[in-house]
């Protein structure tokens, strides 16, 4: 059977936990080499490099800052070097530091725009050169449904998710004539460790506000991006694709 990623590569920013080491395993699992980049625990990152590459693909675990130009910079050379050019470039690294709008400080609003609205300039920035090389690639920027509805107390977070909307559309209407797309995939509430956090009762509420009544679970949303960056959607640009059971409705 034909695998919907064969001879692509990939580059997948936070691809250790959640729902990036989910998208990594699914990408290899359709037959991409991979490359993903984590932060600070190369353990983690090690683990899920050698899970993936059961699948046969040549993976590569980078600890790189997203949010760092110069280091997406670097970054990008790197992935093109081990892996020949870059297919697919899913902007996936976010961080959240909740507070209302009175008790969030300066600091809480610049880190999350830094790492969520920042790093997504900086990667399709670079990235871009190769694609535009190639006449063609697919740019998957990670949102959030708190980007199109907004959510008490992630002001900072909204705004970010928010900006990559816009930033993304505006990039598939620049790019477009050159084969390359650029849409949004929008998670809702999907559980991971971080939501285990969270508490039964605080989870119990969020499923209520749910139409589809659960969270969701992070394969669903690798699906997503795996459709995204096969060739099954390459007439599908400038979009945003909610995987939130039914919460944007």
């Amino acid at each position: 059977m034909t695998k919907l990623l064969q001879e692509k590569t990939a580059l997948i920013t936070g691809g250790s936990r959640g729902i990036g080491r989910d998208m990594v395993l699914s990408f290899a699992k359709q037959g991409a080499d991979v490359a993903f980049t984590y932060r600070s625990n190369a353990e983690m990152a090690g683990a899920v490099a050698k899970e993936a590459e059961q699948y046969g693909v040549k993976v590569m675990a980078i600890q790189s800052d997203a949010s760092d130009y110069t280091a997406a910079e670097e970054l990008i050379k790197e992935v093109v070097e081990g892996l020949g050019r870059i297919d697919i470039l899913v902007n996936n690294a976010g961080i959240t530091k909740d507070n209302l709008m009175l008790r969030m400080n300066e600091e809480m609003w610049d880190a999350v725009i830094n790492v969520n609205l920042k790093s997504v300039f900086n990667l399709t920035k670079h990235a871009m050169r190769t694609m535009l090389k190639q006449r063609s690639g697919s740019i998957i920027n990670v949102g959030s449904v708190v980007g199109i509805f907004g959510n008490a107390g992630q002001a900072n977070y909204a705004a970010s998710k928010a900006g990559i909307i816009g930033f993304s559309k505006s990039i598939a209407k620049e790019v477009g004539s050159r084969g390359i797309r650029c849409n949004v995939l929008a998670p809702g509430f999907i559980a991971t460790d971080m939501t285990e956090e969270l508490g039964e009762d605080t989870i119990k509420a969020y499923e209520a506000s749910i139409p589809l009544k659960t969270l969701g679970k992070p394969q669903q949303v690798s699906d997503a991006a795996v459709f995204l960056g096969s060739d099954m959607s390459t007439y599908v640009t400038g979009q945003v694709l909610s995987v939130c059971g039914g919460m944007s409705m």
